[in-house]
């Protein structure tokens, strides 16, 4: 078995996969966000079980891909596409249709960052700790 193939390892390149691949969604998200009728996005995070693998869903399906998740909501019957369905208050789709939250989004962008470099940083540190288990530092 190679290294890169051990559950933790694997687990966290996914993480970091995860992380770069919601940072260039969020950066569409902000470089839309004067686009009219553009609902933001976001991708839905990756869950892991105890040994590190993508989670099995509760029907016993297999893992889940990596999706993205859409922005906008069913509307429920009888309801009409200007309604906001957004749950804060004080946030609303502008009149020309963008949902797109700049200060919402900025903070998803910081708090992404710091998930990545946390993710980066734990992958490095298990690869010395291997480097050193082997006698290879």
């Amino acid at each position: 078995m190679a290294i890169s193939d051990m559950p933790m390892l694997s687990a966290l390149r996914t993480k970091m996969q995860w992380h770069q691949e919601r940072q260039r969604v969020l950066a569409e998200n902000i470089s839309n966000s004067d686009t009219p009728n553009f609902r933001p996005r976001d991708l839905v995070e990756p869950k892991f079980d105890k040994a590190g693998n993508t989670s099995v869903t509760a029907g016993g399906m297999g893992s889940l891909p990596m999706m993205r998740a859409s922005g906008t909501n069913i509307l429920p019957t009888g309801g009409s596409a200007s309604f906001n369905q957004n749950s804060r208050v004080g946030y609303e789709t502008r009149p020309a249709g963008n949902a797109v939250n700049l200060e919402d989004e900025m903070l998803k962008v910081s708090a992404n960052q710091m998930d990545y470099a946390a993710a980066t940083s734990l992958y490095t540190r298990s690869l010395g700790l291997l480097k050193t288990a082997i006698g290879k530092r």
